[in-house]
This record gives structure tokens, sequence and C-alpha cells, in this order.
């Protein structure tokens, strides 16, 4: 009764292995440490490998007894993915088809999928329903939209159950501050203005203040790691219960501006960020937020983290580690 985690030595994978072995789950890591970092695992099994290598896949799967999987390992830069698009097709897609077909070969049929809320792109409502169409704005949402699809398709052919977890933002770091997200590989808003307070960066750039929103910024839904990591819990529970496959947003429900966030940031730290207001920016969606009235239902999940509560997180993982997992 072991649970495999795709990516788990990154950001959120690593709350996730942490939070499953906090609860007594048997887990077992597969990364290719290119972007996570073994340290983010605080002793938690890991097989450095690649989820392309079926062979490997389907030989640890029947050796540990592996009866679920966690799959977070994927690209995610949205600009990157405009640039070099076949990066994105060739991991994101065909290796989780390559990470499937080692699932089944091994007989497991349950899936958890680190999904986004990008597939709905600019949303034409909100807050955001599972309901909204479907239309990715760039390369690394139109992969996600995609696994999602084959998964649907594989439950169809070979009986795969799934759920996919469209996250918003996920922001902040664990409770005690060991492990927490590098900023050197992140171009998330948190980690910025926290580098920025941190005199480690230039300010941040707001992207337009004209926006309709109540303080002319862009509003996004932040959601804490740890809310997410018990996210993904549920949703194996829901799989070993027999639920059905599902896809479901993970947010707060409550939309937080950019500016919002830096005055987030000065006062759980006390001091002045810096930023300058620069015109807009292509493609971003004026406001996104989540309706989690579905995965309250489904899952029994709710969120539990304040916006202040996430920023004092970041700031306390970020503000002792000037340097990452390299501190």
């Amino acid at each position: 009764m072991t649970i495999l985690v795709t990516g788990g030595a990154g950001y959120i994978g690593s709350h996730t292995v942490r939070m499953l072995r906090e609860r007594g789950r048997d887990v077992v890591v597969l990364d290719t440490l290119e972007l996570g970092h073994r340290d983010a695992l605080l002793g938690a099994e890991l097989v450095v490998g690649d989820i392309h290598d079926r062979a490997l896949v389907t030989d640890l799967c029947r050796s540990r007894g592996v009866t679920q999987v966690v799959h977070f390992a994927a690209y995610k830069n949205v600009g990157e993915s405009m640039i070099r698009p076949e990066k994105y097709w060739l991991n994101n897609v065909a290796g989780t088809v390559d990470l499937v077909e080692a699932m089944l070969a091994a007989e497991v049929r349950n899936i958890v999928f680190s999904s986004s809320c990008s597939v709905n792109g600019t949303p034409p409502a909100v807050p955001v329903t599972e309901d909204a169409p479907i239309a990715p704005e760039s390369v690394y949402a139109e992969s996600k939209a995609m696994v999602e699809k084959i998964l649907g398709w594989y439950g169809v052919t070979h009986g795969l159950t799934a759920v996919n977890l469209r996250y918003f933002n996920a922001a902040g770091a664990s409770e005690d501050s060991r492990i927490g997200e590098d900023w050197t590989q992140s171009l998330n808003l948190i980690p910025l203005v926290m580098k920025a307070t941190l005199g480690k960066r230039p300010p941040v750039q707001v992207f337009g203040d004209d926006y309709p929103t109540p303080d002319g910024t862009c509003v996004r839904d932040y959601i804490h790691v740890d809310d997410l990591a018990d996210a993904h819990i549920r949703a194996l529970d829901h799989l070993s219960e027999g639920g059905a496959t599902v896809s479901l947003n993970v947010g707060t429900g409550i939309g937080s501006s950019v500016l919002d966030v830096i005055h987030a940031a000065e006062r759980v730290s006390g001091r002045t960020v810096p930023y300058e207001i620069v015109a807009r920016r292509t493609g971003d969606p004026v406001s996104t937020y989540a309706d989690p009235t579905r995965i309250r239902a489904v899952l029994g999940w709710a969120s539990t983290k304040t916006l202040d509560q996430i920023v004092d997180s970041a700031w306390r993982w970020h503000s002792t580690h000037l340097d990452g997992y390299g501190s």
C-alpha cells in the first residue's frame, strides 16, 4: 500500500510527501532532481529517475507495492513553453503517457494529477467553476488540458481513475520553515516580493494599475501549499474508496490583488516592499479565483490559511533561506 509521488522533490510535491508521511502513509518519490531538491524530502525514500523510463517505473511499482500515484513531474514555466513547446509536449504530455503505461503494466489504476486553473485561460466569469470552458492560452496550459483528456480516455480503455486537481496560486512554506519554495526557480509573485523585500532583486514590477478591480491591479487566488497537500491526500482517499474520475478546482474562493500581496508582505515583514507600476502585460487575466463548492462536496476539503498567514510563512522561509536549499 505504497504511494508513488513523481516530482516529489519539488515545491508542492515535497510538502505533499511530508504530509503523507506524517499521516502514516508509505511513500516513495521518483524525481530527476533537475528542479527538485533531495533536502526537501526530509529523509523520504527517493529514486532518482525519469517518468519516461517505463521499465523503472513498472519495477518500482511492483517491488514497492505501489497502489496509487500522485503525479507532479512537469515543467511549468508559461513563457518558456511558448519558446520551447517541444519540451512541454515531450515531458508533460508524452511523459505522462509513459508513466501511465508503466502504472498499468504494474496494475496500478489510481492517479492524482497536478493540473492547473490555467486550463480555463481567461475565464468568462468569476469565481471559476469546473464547468468553465477549457481554453488554454499557452503551451503549458494546453499540456495540462491534454493530460486531463488523456487520463479520461485511459479510464474508458483501461479502467484508470483520476482526480485532476486544478490549482490556483500555490504559495507559502511549511510552518516550521524546514521546506519551502526555491526562489531561484520561481517566477511566482510571492517569492518575487520576498526577494525584493530582502534586497535580493530590483523592485517588483506591478503590471498595470488600471484594471477594473478595487485597487486597479490583477486579482488571483492564493492557496497555502500545505492546504494544497491536504487536497492531494483527500483525493487519494477518494480514489481508494472507489470514487470516480473528477476534475476539481483547488482554491480559497477569495481573490487577492497584487497590491494586497505587497501590503501583506509589508505587514508581516515590518519592511517596505519596493515596487514600481509598469505597463500591462499581454495575456494577464484581470481576475481569476476559484469557486470551491465542488471540492468541498467531493473531498470535504476547504482552505484554512489566510493571505497574511500564507505570506508570513513565505517570509519566515525566505528570510532564513536566502540561497534556498543551499543555505
